[in-house]
């Protein structure tokens, strides 16, 4: 199919939260007109659904309201729905001709397969990137995990480069993990944030001063990672094989227990995977305290 025509595919949302949001906004701007925000039945249309589809040129529909969608139908509900509601859109009409995206980093594209039976072509397209309340967030750049079937992930391809992003083949048996990469690059890694403000708060470190003080170290660490290895932007008492500094480190975070734990996990990975002094030293040491 020229490139042309297929830019000029129809393209409807279903569920229009932060992705669905994100990626209406930035369809529309790649040139990809927005036929229909899609949301559920029985509930009021939010505000910022009816502002979403008056900046993307669209109409807003209902789940079960007969209107067919024709095109490309992108699905972006919460993961506990994607199956649910391919469900309820298999039996609104003729799927034939038409290709539906999910945006589940975990599931894979089976969770169609009510609409695939009725001749939708279908993959799972993730964006391997946080959406977060207050943060108008580009696809330019963005990795797109995708899986499904060739024409369908022929389409995906398409749209992703036409956003500035790059696509990324998941098999279908490692989606999971996949996820879990993803997890471990953001929820995780905040989640990593909270436990460090817990110790500087036990540090006497000031709510507001956290941020400040850990900032130039976080992002040259993060610099570091990114443009050579973990390997490589490992530095520390763990490098250095000091085992008597990191004792007084779980001495000391003996009253915090999350952050302790946290601390030990870690500590293991480091001493398991990234070059270390006094190895055996360390192990011993993480293995005898609790």
């Amino acid at each position: 199919m020229p490139a042309g025509r297929t830019r000029r595919i129809a393209i409807n949302i279903v569920g229009p939260g932060r992705l669905g949001s994100a990626l209406a906004i930035n369809l529309k701007s790649a040139g990809w007109p927005i036929s229909k925000i899609v949301v559920r039945a029985g509930k009021r249309v939010p505000p910022a659904t009816g502002r979403l589809a008056r900046k993307v040129g669209a109409t807003v529909s209902k789940l079960g309201s007969h209107q067919r969608l024709q095109g490309l139908v992108w699905i972006t509900v919460p993961d506990d729905q994607i199956k649910l509601v391919a469900e309820e859109l298999a039996s609104a009409q003729d799927w034939r001709g038409v290709v539906v995206f999910h945006s589940s980093g975990a599931l894979t594209s089976y969770e169609l397969e009510a609409l695939v039976t009725r001749g939708a072509k279908a993959a799972s397209v993730h964006p391997g990137m946080t959406f977060v309340h207050g943060v108008r967030q580009t696809m330019r750049g963005v990795p797109f995990g995708i899986e499904g079937d060739a024409g369908a992930v022929r389409l995906a391809r398409r749209v992703i480069t036409s956003m500035g992003g790059t696509s990324v083949n998941v098999a279908t048996s490692e989606k999971v993990l996949y996820h879990a990469f993803d997890a471990f690059a953001s929820p995780l890694l905040v989640a990593l944030m909270a436990a460090l403000e817990e110790v500087g708060e036990a540090a006497g470190i000031a709510a507001k001063d956290v941020r400040r003080m850990a900032g130039p170290l976080l992002q040259q660490t993060l610099k570091n990672y990114l443009d050579h290895s973990a390997a490589k932007a490992f530095s520390g008492p763990f490098i250095r094989g000091d085992a008597a500094v990191i004792r007084r480190h779980l001495t000391a975070l003996e009253p915090l227990s999350h952050a302790r734990e946290v601390y030990r996990a870690l500590a293991r990975t480091a001493v398991a995977r990234l070059p270390v002094k006094n190895r055996e030293a360390l192990e011993e040491l993480l293995r005898t305290t609790t």
